[in-house]
Order: structure tokens, then sequence, then C-alpha cells
């Protein structure tokens, strides 16, 4: 019950920070809202993106899930969340940016490189996280030698680039990818550090952003 009393306490002051003191923010917001930024971000507790970026209400629309992954492009009848909420975020709030936010010891890339017990408790993860099956190959291939710790930092870096990779199956992201109307950026922010890199295609690297 302290962990619950601990969010009411805040729910306060977001309620006197942005409704008793900021009316003009909250009244804008009741007419809908305005990203220009759609993030792709992990659900773990230590990476907020709101937090870590210091946004106000309005200016980000996330997705959230294990290990940030964009799936492909799939035309079925399965139930597709991540999915949904791009074409919302592309099609109807016509976004100018997508940053996909990886980060270092994310639990999803590590559950990744090193397998999932197939049983009762894993039926949903297991599939998930091998939409990066091929960052996983790739950085076994490459660093067939290096410890599991090297190999999972580069599987987290090859996994944004998968999911970089995917966005651009959905035909109304690459057409206004190809127009020049949106950006994709890749994000990776290394816990030990506090430091926030960011991929550069020219060169094919993570360079330090902040």
């Amino acid at each position: 019950m302290k962990e619950i009393q601990k969010f009411i306490h805040g729910f306060r002051g977001f309620q006197e920070e942005y409704f008793r003191s900021d009316h003009e923010l909250f009244n804008s917001l009741q007419k809908g809202q305005r990203p220009k930024v759609l993030l792709v971000g992990c659900s773990d507790s230590r990476v907020d993106p709101s937090l870590m970026v210091r946004s106000e209400p309005g200016d980000l629309f996330i997705i959230r899930n294990v290990a940030n992954l964009v799936p492909p492009c799939e035309h079925d009848h399965s139930y597709h969340g991540v999915s949904a909420a791009l074409e919302y975020a592309v099609c109807h709030l016509m976004v100018e940016h997508i940053i996909v936010l990886g980060h270092s010891n994310c639990g999803g890339i590590r559950s990744l490189m090193e397998g999932i017990p197939d049983d009762s408790h894993n039926e949903y993860i297991s599939k998930w996280v091998n939409i990066a099956a091929r960052a996983r190959k790739k950085v076994l291939d490459t660093f067939s030698g290096s410890t599991p710790e090297r190999q999972a930092k580069a599987c987290e870096h090859a996994s944004i680039l998968v999911s970089l990779e995917n966005l651009l199956t959905f035909s109304w992201v690459r057409e206004r990818v190809d127009a020049g109307l949106l950006d994709l950026h890749g994000w990776y922010f290394e816990i030990e550090t506090g430091n926030l890199y960011s991929y550069h295609p020219a060169s094919g690297e993570f360079e330090l952003l902040v």
C-alpha cells in the first residue's frame, strides 16, 4: 500500500502543477493531441521516456513494450497493438519523427541471447523477442569470441536497427520517409553512465549524443 500512496502523492503534485498552475496547457489538450514525435521504448521501469527527456504532456506519443521492438508489417487476423499505435501516430497524428529508444541491461534482449525456456510462463515473451532473432544471429556470428555481456550490448544495438528496418515495411511509413516528411532515429541509453547515443547510418555506429 505504501507504493500506491507514493503514486497518489505524485499525482497530487502533477495535478497542482498542470491543473492549478498551468491551465493553458490542458485547456489546449482538451481539444486533442498534436505530438510531433512518436517514441518506441522499453517497458523496463528504469527507462521512462517522458522523465528522461523532460517532455510536457502532449509532446510524445509513446509505445512501450518488451525490448522496445517494432514488429514487421503483417496482414493477418492476429491482434497487432504496436502496429495499430504506429498506424495511428503516422497516419492520423502525422508525427514527423519516430525514435526507437533502446537501453543497456535489457532483460528482453538478455532473454533472447540466452534462450527462453519453453514453458507456460514464457508463452508470449519468447515469440515477441524473436522479432529480433536476426540481430541475435548477427551478433553471434560477429562476436562469437566475446563475453556474454559484450554480446548482449551488441544485440541491444542491433535490435534497434531491426526495429528501424521493420518500420520501413509499413507502406505509409516508407512513403512519408521517402517524401521527407518523417525521420527515423535510433537512440540507446546507457544506464551505467547516463549517456545517450544516436545511431549514425553513415558510420554504422552509435555515437554519443548527450
